[in-house]
């Protein structure tokens, strides 16, 4: 545990009750709609120290490869916390849970393997300095894997823009769903080595989270 950095900055807890509890029952049931085999894409081949960001009550867990040494895990949320620090003792990969945010990461500088996030990118106040972040803890060629809503295509009419802008982001727990993610990532330094788009649920006709991208990049 020598990576963890106990000297970083303090910030005031991220609560969203609400969301929290939604975020709970909904995440399960998309886990049976076929998320849980994309959960499964987005860590296969994983090995070495892994730090997840935002890992809400823990869905990523079960699908990490028994090669990963340990998963250090930092959410900000307390209840989402504490229901990740549950599932972390029902997995058989060793994972341990911290209080903290993207931009301020309690990990020291160059020591982790891989950085993994999963509907993070939307709600953090600051990409760039939660990527940022994501580089500075990774070691030399370090690998990012990231699952992400993202900005839908140009065709949404004015009243769902607004919906979009404004009436989400408060009910979702800050999500902001018109962020280019992908670019965001390569202009932040990452050199992307696999990327694709998707939807989900599938064939989905008006989801404000159905657009995503799936994918892994290097640090260098």
């Amino acid at each position: 545990m020598a990576c963890y950095r106990s000297s970083v900055p303090s910030r005031p807890a991220t609560q969203h009750p609400l969301f929290a509890r939604f975020f709970e029952r909904v995440g399960a049931r998309n886990e049976q709609r076929g998320q849980a085999g994309l959960r499964a894409e987005l860590l296969a081949g994983l090995r070495g120290l892994v730090l997840e960001v935002g890992a809400g009550n823990g869905l990523n867990f079960p699908h990490y490869p028994v090669e990963v040494d340990e998963v250090l895990v930092v959410e900000p949320e307390p209840y989402l916390r504490e229901r990740a620090g549950l599932a972390a003792e029902r997995v058989a990969v060793r994972i341990a849970v911290f209080a903290g945010t993207a931009d301020a990461l309690p990990v020291a500088n160059a020591s982790v393997d891989v950085v993994v996030c999963s509907g993070v990118l939307c709600s953090v106040p600051d990409v760039p300095a939660a990527l940022a972040e994501f580089r500075r803890v990774l070691r030399p060629a370090g690998e990012f894997r990231f699952y992400e809503h993202v900005r839908a295509g140009s065709r949404v009419r004015a009243a769902e823009q607004l919906v979009l802008n404004t009436v989400w982001p408060r009910l979702m727990g800050g999500c902001q769903l018109r962020r280019r993610t992908g670019a965001a990532i390569e202009a932040a330094g990452f050199t992307v080595r696999s990327s694709r788009e998707l939807i989900f649920p599938a064939g989905a006709k008006f989801s404000p989270v159905a657009p995503r991208i799936l994918g892994a990049a290097r640090s260098g």
